[in-house]
């Protein structure tokens, strides 16, 4: 009952956060420098971080701060809730998301999203989707903004393994950029088809920059996988399988 009450209070600010930013940031925020969109709409994603841990009694060890690079890169990334999505937009801002584009629809969350110019795909057509991360996903690179893309292209659940998509890799090797690695065990504490939230530690590891030079895609993402796997290893309270799905 404990974890219900906290998550009930939880979400109470969660949404009236949101009505704020809605109300008093999105209507500014057109009008900013793509920067100064990132500073002012992640306002939101600080909060939650901070709401989260003193709400539903959870504690961050996030664990190579120093690994971050100066310049852009690709930051891969396992993907089990929304907690990751909010914390790695705060990890190394200013940075483009490659999401579904359903996202985009929702009221406030979606606005804001569109105003950050990510890559937004149509998942009903794999082959249009795929040329639009290879092809946007480089110029936002180059550009000067990073990209995050996670590799198993869905949530998982912790203790399930998906095979790892490569187009993060791709792009990173086109760009000639690192790719960032991170590993979480951050649907242990967010469950990502559940609303109850559990109290426990957050464990966060960000890795060195695994660059690309002279690598292929495949190089490169064998690297990425076998990275987070090892560190998920080690992290999570459940147990990895082996192999993936």
């Amino acid at each position: 009952m404990m974890n219900v009450l906290r998550s009930v209070i939880f979400y109470i600010g969660y949404f009236g956060a949101m009505l704020l930013i809605g109300v008093f940031c999105l209507p500014i925020a057109p009008f900013l420098p793509l920067s100064g969109r990132y500073r002012l709409l992640n306002l939101y994603n600080h909060f939650l971080m901070v709401w989260f841990r003193v709400a539903c009694g959870v504690r961050y060890e996030i664990e190579g701060r120093e690994n971050l690079p100066s310049g852009p890169c690709v930051i891969q990334a396992n993907h089990q809730c929304e907690w990751e999505t909010v914390f790695l937009q705060v990890m190394k801002p200013p940075v483009c998301t490659v999401l579904k584009q359903e996202l985009l629809r929702f009221p406030i969350f979606g606005w804001a999203l569109r105003l950050l110019h990510p890559i937004a795909l149509d998942r009903s057509r794999p082959a249009r989707a795929m040329k639009q991360v290879l092809t946007q996903g480089v110029t936002r690179l180059q550009s000067g903004l990073s990209v995050l893309i996670f590799p198993e292209g869905t949530r998982v659940e912790p203790g399930v393994r998906k095979r790892y998509n490569k187009s993060g890799s791709v792009i990173a090797c086109r760009a000639g950029v690192p790719v960032l690695p991170v590993a979480h065990n951050a649907g242990e504490r967010w469950p990502g088809r559940h609303w109850v939230k559990r109290p426990g530690v957050l464990r966060v590891r960000i890795g060195a920059p695994i660059t690309t030079d002279g690598k292929t895609s495949d190089n490169v993402n064998a690297e990425v996988e076998a990275w987070i796997e090892t560190q998920l290893q080690e992290i999570s309270d459940v147990p990895r399988p082996l192999k993936a799905s």
